[in-house]
């Protein structure tokens, strides 16, 4: 192959963007408000688990780390989406462009392995009990998610050096909303079957097998559950679990749907405002989830309030 077609462009003009002005203006508007209130509900989370002394348990320690997650995550894109729509201009420069792929990556796959930990934190709690201080300890939940942070970077530094590697001969045109490995492998002029197999080999590391965790916690806990004599008991183990379930079902199967599906059946034009929507529905609904269905979040915030009534 010539080596002058194997040029790396200077910047990229993302496609998925709108040519009629009152569209533009009108998601802008849509994802300014969404982003707002997914930042302010996910700081208030990370806040108050912070200074509320009754939710200093491993379970709240997670929750406010999956909440900054999810402030990175959605600041990833959606900030540079508002802008691209408002200045009506769709370059983004190649090296923001490798960087964002980075980052994005990095949060959605320490997120996968953090719902894993969550899993197994209300596993040890409903099935072992009377050890659940012994086991969920400060040591172990921090080793935990440093572990999932680890583990994240190694996976999206493979996956940014392999991209930087990948012939692109000029073409600087995506079909997508932001930079992400499918769009820059459908761009891509070069072998990519590297690329490919790394993100086979990754799945069972990142998703495949978080997501068994999360299973056979489950299956577990419900058998645990079933179990039990007291319908009291059972309506509270139920109600602990349901609104972590409830996060993990919205997060894998968008996931699965984004990045372990088979590269070939990928349509980017599709995809584009799926990943988008993605994107913005799990960081949205995780701290409306987790506040108003959360029984203990919900009786420290009355606790709080009653304190600053005179």
């Amino acid at each position: 192959m010539d080596v002058s077609n194997e040029t790396t462009p200077f910047e990229f003009i993302l496609l998925a963007f709108s040519n009629s002005n009152e569209w533009n203006f009108l998601l802008s508007g849509f994802l300014l408000i969404t982003y707002l209130f997914t930042f302010m509900g996910n700081i208030l989370i990370i806040t108050f688990v912070s200074i509320e002394p009754s939710l200093q348990t491993p379970m709240y320690f997670f929750l406010s780390n999956l909440s900054f997650l999810d402030v990175c995550q959605t600041t990833t894109t959606i900030p540079q989406i508002i802008v691209h729509l408002i200045s009506g201009t769709n370059a983004i420069l190649y090296e923001r462009c490798i960087m964002q792929l980075f980052f994005l990556v990095l949060f959605i796959g320490a997120e996968a392995l953090l719902l894993a930990a969550m899993a197994y934190d209300r596993y040890v709690a409903i099935c072992n009990p009377l050890h659940y201080n012994v086991v969920m300890n400060y040591k172990f939940c921090a080793q935990l998610v440093s572990a999932s942070w680890l583990t994240s970077s190694l996976n999206a530094t493979i996956h940014t050096l392999l991209t930087l590697r990948l012939p692109l001969c000029g073409i600087n045109k995506i079909n997508y909303f932001f930079c992400d490995i499918s769009p820059l492998l459908a761009i891509s002029c070069g072998d990519i079957s590297g690329n490919i197999i790394a993100m086979l080999a990754a799945s069972p590391v990142m998703g495949i097998g978080p997501g068994m965790c999360v299973l056979l916690s489950y299956i577990h806990i419900i058998l645990r559950v079933l179990k039990m004599h007291s319908s009291d008991g059972m309506r509270k183990a139920f109600s602990t679990c349901a609104s972590h379930l409830t996060v993990v079902l919205l997060f894998y199967v968008s996931s699965i749907f984004q990045y372990i599906r088979p590269f070939s059946s990928y349509s980017l034009s599709k995809d584009s405002k799926i990943a988008l929507f993605n994107n913005i529905l799990s960081p949205l609904l995780n701290p409306l989830i987790y506040t108003l269905r959360n029984k203990d979040v919900k009786e420290a915030l009355q606790k709080r309030m009653m304190k600053k009534i005179p």
